[in-house]
């Protein structure tokens, strides 16, 4: 059945992927600034009750996390306080309300991927502003779904994988660290993903991120080599090495264990999804 969407960040890494994954089979409006600020809580209220959608996807969020962590009392206005306007917007006309959220509520010191039941504990202002979103969330709108994911790579954004490959192709050497862990997620593949779980009316919180881990270094030197650039040396580092304004978790490998459980396909592999990527760029 045919659905009103509005997408919230339509311009950004994400949203753009789910105006095009949506678009395919459901009515679609796309917003970003200025036509909407997430954090006037009057303009997501007017919004939503003029477009009427039946879901309100929020991919708008602020993401740089070294600047969040000198900033954060507008990292909390957007990722928190926004998204909990979005939801009250979604409440008040009875529309599902989809937030993404992030590894970076937990703390990673635990030895395996994390579970959506395990307990939060983000050591960075942006982890704890997207957490703060999470609740205001459940707070606002029942209706809703909550999806954590990591490390995304996409078109139309700044990513990882995109700055080493700009990088590398300059000739400098690269030095990236090699004590973090995470999984590398497709924009394209979280989108589709999205829209099954919406079609298949998934609620509640749930981890979604493509298959398999491995260290920031380990992905620099595949997108390296599967960029086929040859002539430059990546350098393993520690954290403790590269310090930087915001802590990052260790591990922040999240474990898919929901979609497994109601028998949804597990996302592809990481590194077909970047291999991919690195095609269309």
């Amino acid at each position: 059945m045919s659905m009103k969407v509005l997408i919230v960040g339509a311009r950004g890494m994400l949203g753009t992927a789910l105006v095009k994954a949506f678009s395919s089979s459901h009515q679609v409006q796309g917003v970003d600034l200025p036509g909407l600020d997430i954090t006037d809580r009057d303009q997501c209220q007017r919004r939503a009750g003029e477009f009427s959608p039946d879901v309100i996807v929020n991919s708008a969020a602020l993401t740089a996390v070294d600047y969040c962590e000198d900033h954060e009392e507008e990292a909390f206005r957007v990722n928190g306080e926004g998204a909990g306007n979005l939801a009250g917007a979604a409440a008040a006309i009875g529309a599902v309300l989809v937030y993404y959220s992030t590894d970076y509520v937990f703390d990673g010191l635990k030895a395996d991927a994390y579970l959506e039941e395990d307990p939060p504990n983000p050591q960075s202002a942006y982890g704890r502003s997207k957490w703060r979103g999470e609740e205001l969330v459940r707070d606002h709108c029942p209706d809703h779904l909550i999806l954590r994911t990591s490390w995304l790579f996409g078109e139309n954004g700044k990513n990882f994988v995109a700055t080493i490959l700009t990088a590398a192709r300059s000739g400098q050497p690269l030095w990236v660290v090699n004590d973090q862990r995470g999984s590398p997620t497709y924009t394209c593949d979280l989108a589709g993903c999205t829209l099954r779980m919406l079609d298949a009316a998934c609620r509640g919180t749930y981890h979604v991120t493509n298959g398999g881990s491995c260290s920031w270094f380990e992905l620099a030197v595949r997108a390296v080599e599967w960029s086929g650039i040859s002539d430059v040396r990546v350098t393993p580092v520690t954290s403790a090495e590269y310090p930087r304004p915001a802590r990052r978790p260790p591990n922040s490998v999240l474990a898919n264990a929901r979609l497994d459980r109601e028998g949804f396909p597990p996302m592809r592999p990481w590194p077909l999804a970047v291999q991919e990527y690195i095609k269309k760029l």
